[in-house]
């Protein structure tokens, strides 16, 4: 079997679901797995998915929850719930790969950029601020990045390439297609999917989450 890479969407913790979504996948050793990021908050086992990820020898790019993270650890913000049990669970080994973590990564061999949020049409990935990497839904009239879904249309239905961009981070919208853009957030931590696209041959995969561990909030 030619090896393959697999994208998934927000684990947000659900290293249960994360497991049975590589099962169903049939993710063998010459795979590669990339997260589109969020691995960490709201969920049960933020620690786990990471350390999966880490012992597995696999990478993810950087989401706004992880980042979240990541400044307690540096000593700029508080946390608690979730995010500080994830946070208590973690190794020192667990920390050095987390920190890391790109914000976008390119696959040249499938002509695609992986990134959290999103990339603003007619703007080199390069230049982006990384809150709007990590943070980006919609475009307003204006063609202004914004992070909420009622403040215009999805950045990815303007994406025209060239590049295939694989993002996460949007869960109200779900599962989006479009010609040169898929988002994989389907809310796994909410009880829909977690959801990953295999590549090379474009197949989306989902499988159920075990519960519902968090309220979806607009």
């Amino acid at each position: 079997m030619t090896a393959r890479t697999v994208i998934v969407g927000d684990v947000h913790g659900c290293r249960l679901e994360l497991e049975d979504l590589l099962g169903e996948i049939g993710f063998a050793g010459g795979d590669t797995l990339i997260g589109a990021g969020d691995l960490l908050g709201k969920g049960p086992d933020g620690a786990g998915v990471v350390r999966l990820f880490r012992e597995g020898g696999h990478t993810s790019v950087l989401g706004n929850h992880d980042a979240k993270v990541l400044a307690w650890r540096r000593g700029e913000r508080s946390l608690k719930g979730s995010h500080r049990e994830h946070a208590d669970g973690m190794t020192d080994a667990d920390w050095a790969w987390l920190e890391g973590l790109p914000l976008w990564l390119r696959l040249p061999e499938h002509g695609a950029i992986v990134v959290h949020g999103g990339i603003v049409p007619g703007r080199p990935v390069e230049s982006h601020d990384p809150s709007v990497l990590m943070n980006l839904r919609s475009l307003t009239p204006e063609g202004l990045p914004s992070k909420m879904v009622e403040d215009g249309v999805p950045w990815a239905s303007c994406w025209r390439g060239p590049e295939i961009v694989v993002f996460g981070h949007d869960a109200l919208r779900g599962l989006q297609v479009y010609e040169k853009a898929i988002g994989l957030d389907t809310g796994c931590v909410y009880g829909g999917e977690l959801t990953a696209l295999v590549l090379p041959e474009a197949r989306i995969v989902s499988v159920p989450a075990r519960e519902a561990y968090t309220p979806l909030e607009a």
